[in-house]
Formats: structure tokens, C-alpha cells, sequence
């Protein structure tokens, strides 16, 4: 099924390929600029830190929908081992296999194409078997620190956690950003709440993933307008699922990762960072959530931290 003409329409409104030149292959971190990370710093006044990653657990989100995507097993390759011989010094090593976007984790702007290219417009065969991502892979994001902002659209409405086929808008955005009465600025990393995290916390993996509320596609639009520099939220799927579009699987990572050139997260477990909020009674903070630098990797795991 081709893409809509909404889809399209859209596209062209958010489109970001060559505003930062030809050769660019960041998109939208360029907006975390030196500015936004002193200004960012400067919000620091107790030193509170909240973690916001999941455990990496052989029994994580991963159901085995997305074949290859395996939840982290850790295997112990030595115990004890005295390599210099009887009565020196032992060590322990371990060795994980897991998909790069099985917990908490980033997107690389690779992650999804459309229509036969991936971010600035390069072609999608640029990812291949053996090298991975040619191009836009998410070691050529090599530190991801600014100002974050939560956007706890579930608390704004008063519910501790949105009903699954609800979709976030821009205008649930905006209610969002004035509970917190936080002004979204250019540069900033936005996370947005929906409580969704809590049904895999209580033990409900399945439920978890689907059906789930979500980002709308028309949210982008609203991300580009307030030159946002990526997103993260508390779900597997980042958007509403089942989607909005009849047969429009995927919208928001095609007009976000494509078009935009912006990275996005999922699986952040941020419950402990809206009670900060609020107990800071405040909702913005300095945010570090660096990638992992693997060579052409199309994801990686997160461990993100927010700084009060």
C-alpha cells in the first residue's frame, strides 16, 4: 500500500535535507548547540538525578515481534579465572547478546526509510548486511546532552496513565507544556509521558506493546515548529498503535527519522522522573543520554540520566 497523500503533505512541511548542507548526517542535533548545553548546565541547582533507563533483563519488552530483536542474555565466559597462574589475581568476564533497540534506546536516523531513502535523502541500500549504516549511523551522534523537558501528558489530564488508543496530539502537547509550565525551545530534548511503561513494570509484557497509546502524526509538525532536537517516551512503539491511517504502519519514525533527520527513543521508564518532577515543581532539567558508538549501528541502548 503507497504512502497517502496526508503522509506526503506532511512530509513536505517537516522536511529538514539540506538545511545543515548536503553532507550532513545528524539532522536535528545540530541544534544542540554550545549555548543550548551551557544553558542546559545552568539549570542544575540540587544535583538530584533521576535514571530513566530500564533494566537490560532476558525477560525485557522484546516479545519476538520484531524477529532479531532479542531481549539481553548474559553469559558468563569466565568465573574466577587466575590467568597467571594458582594464587593471582582472578578475574570474572561476561558477554551480552541483544538487539540494539531492545530496551531503553535510541533510534538512529537509519533505523526506517521510506520510498527508497533514509534521512538528507540518500538511498536506503546505504545500509548493508556487513557494514550496517553507511551513512546517519548512530555512532555519527556522538553525545546527545541538553536541556530536557518533560511533557507528562497523562498527569495534565489528571490520569496517571492514557488509555491505550489514545493518540497524543500537538494540542495534548501544548496542555502538557503549561502543567509544567515549560516553554519548549530549540535544542531541548523532549520526553513525552503517556504512563504506558507501568503495564510492562506490572508484569504485562504483551500488553505492553499492543494496543498502545502513542504519538500522533500530527505531532511532528509540532516537534519541527519548536525546533525540538529528539524525542523519547515510555512506550514500545513510540506512536499510536493500532495507527491512525488505516494500513499507515509507522508514520511517526518515517516523518521524525526521514524526513526530519530527528532520533527518537523508546522504552524510557520515566515514572520516577514525573514524581521529580513535581517535587522539584519543575519540569525541565539537564539531560544526558548518550548513544553507545556502534559503527553503523541503526539503534543503541541508553542509559539516560536526568539532572536537577
Amino acid at each position: 500500500m503507497p504512502l497517502p497523500p496526508e503522509f506526503h503533505e506532511i512530509a513536505k512541511r517537516v522536511n529538514n535535507w539540506g538545511r545543515w548542507g548536503e553532507a550532513d548526517e545528524i539532522g536535528t542535533l545540530n541544534l544542540i548547540t554550545d549555548d543550548v548545553v551551557r544553558d542546559a548546565a545552568a539549570t542544575v541547582r540540587t544535583g538530584r538525578r533521576v535514571p530513566l533507563a530500564l533494566p537490560l533483563q532476558q525477560d525485557g519488552v522484546q516479545t519476538g515481534i520484531v524477529p532479531g530483536r532479542v531481549n539481553p542474555l548474559h553469559t558468563m565466559t569466565q568465573i574466577n579465572y587466575e590467568m597467571f597462574g594458582p594464587g593471582t589475581v582472578a578475574i570474572s568476564d561476561d558477554a551480552v547478546t541483544m538487539g540494539l533497540q531492545a530496551a531503553t534506546h535510541w533510534d538512529a536516523l537509519t533505523h526506517v526509510s521510506h520510498s527508497g531513502v533514509i534521512y538528507n535523502g540518500r538511498p536506503a541500500d546505504t545500509v548493508t548486511a556487513h557494514a550496517g549504516a553507511r551513512f546517519s549511523g548512530i555512532d555519527k551522534a556522538p553525545y546527545i546532552v541538553s536541556r530536557g523537558v518533560l511533557l507528562d501528558v497523562a498527569r495534565a489530564k489528571g490520569l496517571d496513565r492514557l488509555p491505550a488508543d489514545h493518540a497524543v496530539s500537538p494540542e495534548d502537547l501544548d496542555e502538557a507544556a503549561e502543567f509544567g509550565r515549560v516553554t519548549v525551545a530549540p535544542g531541548d530534548i523532549v520526553l513525552v509521558r503517556t504512563g504506558q511503561v507501568q503495564v510492562f513494570l506490572a508484569g504485562d509484557r504483551q500488553g505492553y506493546g499492543f494496543p498502545s497509546p502513542g504519538l500522533s502524526v500530527h505531532t511532528p509538525e509540532w516537534f519541527h515548529a519548536h525546533g525540538v532536537a529528539a524525542v523519547a517516551n515510555d512506550t514500545l512503539t513510540f506512536e499510536i498503535i493500532p495507527p491512525e491511517i488505516e494500513g499507515l504502519w509507522l508514520p511517526v519514525h518515517a516523518l521524525h527519522l526521514v524526513e526530519m533527520g530527528m532520533i527518537q527513543g523508546q522504552n524510557w521508564n520515566l515514572e520516577k522522573l514525573s514524581t521529580a518532577c513535581a517535587q522539584e515543581k519543575r519540569h525541565a532539567f539537564l539531560l544526558s543520554a548518550m548513544p553507545e558508538p556502534f559503527i553503523g549501528g541503526t539503534g543503541t541502548p541508553v542509559a539516560p540520566v536526568a539532572v536537577f
